[in-house]
């Protein structure tokens, strides 16, 4: 889905009047039009912008601390957007997490991605239409629903191996008692970690008609969602993704577009970019983000971001925003502080 627009069904409404949310409130503290968020309205569709301010909304709203977790964990099938769907019907697993993150893009503007790492497989999130970082309630709900599916269609009652969050620390925080997993705060990112073992487990609920009758026009729409995306958009995609402690290649972007390293490059100058221009401008992005909302010191987030040494970051970060990574985190700070007041 290339463009910002979230198609945000009734059975949401639903299942939150249930728990006793006031929706008028929740649209009026997220500013949407009156009567929007309705259980009478079949489908709303709304921006990555107003989706994020109904989670915060909710959130402030709600002084029940596992309310996302209870509301991604009571997902009803009936109520699962298409890849979630297709992920319950497949063979193992390994391919459900496969296809949630495959067709979750034409749901939604926001990208699954899925990487093995030893004997672990990692899945974390980004929405392609913000900068804003993913409300915490989302997260929550998010993480619940997909261990939910795992348990739901594999029947067993699995848990993850591990999950990192960017929130700072809370003692009292219900994630460990839900997920039965550690739990590490102030994370550059938020993940769910599942053991790789675990990817080969058979679902019950597998189903090869369905796939048959779904995967098909879920191709189609993919490929045609891809078409529609600049090729910018993509380098910035792939290079998001990457960030992890080692500096991206344009080989390894430009196989990833099955490319070749050449044809990359001739391809962004049409687009009036290089690729080292877009490298930078997501070195800039990321770090603003981390700087930001997490606790990790310039150091630590210069390892994330591929740069060699902290002096390096250092001089790009003031190139960037004319200000040291530590005087512009303290400068927001207080900013935010202000606001509050």
């Amino acid at each position: 889905m290339s463009s910002d627009q979230i198609p945000v069904s009734n059975a949401l409404a639903v299942r939150l009047a249930a728990q006793g949310v006031d929706l008028e409130r929740v649209g009026q503290l997220a500013g949407l039009p009156a009567g929007l968020l309705s259980e009478r309205r079949v489908k709303v569709r709304l921006t990555t912008q107003q989706f994020f301010a109904v989670w915060r909304a909710l959130a402030q709203l709600s002084d029940d601390p596992a309310f996302g977790l209870r509301l991604g964990g009571d997902v009803a099938p009936e109520h699962y957007d298409i890849a979630s769907v297709a992920a319950l019907h497949s063979a193992t697993m390994g391919e459900a997490l496969r296809k949630v993150a495959r067709y979750k893009r034409l749901v939604c503007p926001e990208e699954l991605m899925l990487e093995e790492d030893g004997d672990s497989v990692r899945l974390h999130t980004r929405w392609t239409m913000i900068e804003d970082h993913t409300p915490e309630l989302l997260i929550d709900t998010m993480f619940a629903s997909i261990t939910t599916l795992c348990r739901r269609g594999t029947g067993l009652p699995l848990q993850p191996k591990a999950l990192e969050v960017t929130r700072r620390r809370d003692p009292h925080s219900p994630l460990l008692r839900h997920f039965g997993c550690p739990v590490r705060f102030d994370a550059p990112l938020d993940v769910l970690v599942f053991d790789r073992a675990l990817m080969q487990q058979p679902l019950i609920t597998h189903d090869q008609d369905m796939l048959a009758l779904l995967l098909p026009e879920l191709e189609a729409e993919l490929a045609e969602a891809r078409a529609e995306q600049d090729l910018p958009t993509q380098v910035m995609t792939i290079l998001g993704r990457s960030m992890r402690g080692q500096r991206p290649s344009v080989n390894s972007v430009a196989a990833e577009l099955y490319l070749s390293p050449r044809t990359l490059q001739r391809r962004l100058q049409r687009h009036g970019y290089s690729y080292q221009q877009l490298l930078d401008k997501t070195r800039h992005r990321t770090a603003c983000r981390l700087l930001a909302e997490t606790d990790l010191e310039p150091g630590e987030i210069a390892f994330v971001l591929g740069f060699e040494e902290l002096n390096s970051f250092s001089r790009a970060f003031i190139q960037w925003e004319a200000l040291t990574p530590s005087r512009w985190r303290m400068q927001r700070t207080a900013g935010q502080w202000e606001n509050r007041a």
